[in-house]
């Protein structure tokens, strides 16, 4: 449990890395001479330069940022004076001397990062394949679910006919004419204790392969074995396996349906709380401890469905930076729009207070969150009943 707790806040802080990254690569194509590109906050651990940059690593693992000093022009410097780091970019004399394209293109540099990196879990994804376990309780009218072989003990009537570690069973009846679909453990386990002692017959999925098998369940079974000797696992499929050149293509329409899907809930959302519905059942927020638990819920469901799980999560980050509020990106590219509008850019001091409101507003409601649903969610984890 402490493990997947680790990895599950790592990850957070590698997806907030990957957005700085995303601003420090932009910044590198605009042609800003970037000063630092560090990896968590000071004090510093470790430090070296590389070509025009130093690259760190820092003691408080709570992100990275980007550091631009001020050699863009003197002109844009003596216009606009000093301001506080935007975006993690500490000067914002560099860029504000830069033209609106290449603004627009750094502040889209880290939101970009978000679904850059999603297609890349997508892509690996769908070259795997993706099972996520589930109960017949918990899941009882999933279309897609399939009861999969986990293991075969040996000298068993399942190894005796051929049945193999992997395969799905899609079928059974007490003849070929007769069969029927299963997908529920319990269902199939009755039908074999209905049936011990007498011949039935199985279709069984392998590969892509389609097979039909017939086998006699046995009367008494060793102990902890079952009458056909197998061991089962219900489970759903997230993401289906592809040829390895189909995959790139996959992902990147994958990521944006759920990049759509994503959105639209969030009108939804939005809707329903302005129609004074409240809050869409299932749709409780989140804070950074919620994030992580979920995050850690899913490492103990398997790598496929964690990665599947930190894809969404990228792309749900993206459009949440999207969101036209000071201190996000998304608040940035409004200060870039009015700036457009008008002629001439918003007073750094006017767009830093700004800011710096709308940054401990959010801190707020993240605490807020974090001590009304976050703190229940780790309780629960740690309890065993999340």
């Amino acid at each position: 449990m402490l493990l997947a707790i680790i990895i599950a806040f790592f990850s957070v802080i590698f997806l907030m890395i990957i957005h700085e990254f995303g601003h420090f690569l932009a910044a590198k194509k605009s042609g800003l001479k970037v000063e630092e590109f560090g990896i968590g906050y000071p004090p510093r651990i470790w430090g070296r330069k590389f070509g025009e940059t130093f690259y760190s690593l820092n003691l408080l693992p709570f992100g990275a940022f980007v550091k631009i000093p001020g050699e863009i022009g003197k002109e844009a410097k003596d216009k606009h004076g000093a301001v506080p780091p935007v975006l993690g970019i500490e000067d914002y004399q560099s860029f504000s001397g830069l033209s609106m394209p290449k603004k627009v293109f750094i502040v889209l540099g880290g939101i970009i990062s978000f679904w850059v990196a999603a297609i890349v879990i997508f892509t690996i994804l769908f070259n795997l394949g993706v099972d996520l376990p589930v109960s017949d309780q918990d899941s009882p009218l999933l279309e897609n679910a399939k009861i999969r072989i986990l293991d075969v003990r040996p000298n068993s009537p399942a190894e005796i006919s051929g049945i193999k570690k992997g395969d799905i069973i899609k079928e059974m009846g007490i003849s070929d004419a007769d069969k029927k679909e299963v997908s529920k453990i319990k269902d199939f386990q009755d039908f074999t204790e209905e049936n011990k002692g007498k011949e039935v017959y199985f279709t069984i999925q392998r590969a892509g392969e389609t097979l039909n098998i017939s086998l006699i369940p046995r009367v008494l079974a060793p102990q902890g074995e079952g009458l056909l000797g197998v061991q089962l696992q219900r489970t759903i499929t997230l993401v289906e396996k592809y040829p390895w050149y189909q995959t790139p293509l996959r992902a990147v329409a994958y990521c944006g349906e759920i990049t759509v899907k994503a959105m639209k809930g969030l009108v939804q959302i939005l809707s329903d709380l302005f129609t004074g519905k409240g809050v869409p059942e299932g749709a409780e927020p989140a804070g950074p401890i919620g994030i992580t638990v979920y995050l850690a819920r899913a490492v103990e469901l398997g790598v496929g469905f964690f990665l599947y799980f930190i894809g969404a999560i990228s792309v749900l980050l993206a459009i949440f930076n999207l969101f036209p509020i000071p201190a996000l990106d998304g608040g940035k590219l409004l200060f870039l729009l009015i700036e457009r509008i008008k002629g001439k850019a918003v007073s750094p001091k006017t767009e830093g207070t700004i800011t710096a409101v709308f940054f401990f507003l959010l801190i707020a409601l993240s605490i807020f969150v974090t001590i009304k649903f976050d703190i229940p969610k780790l309780s629960q984890f740690i309890n065993g009943s999340f």
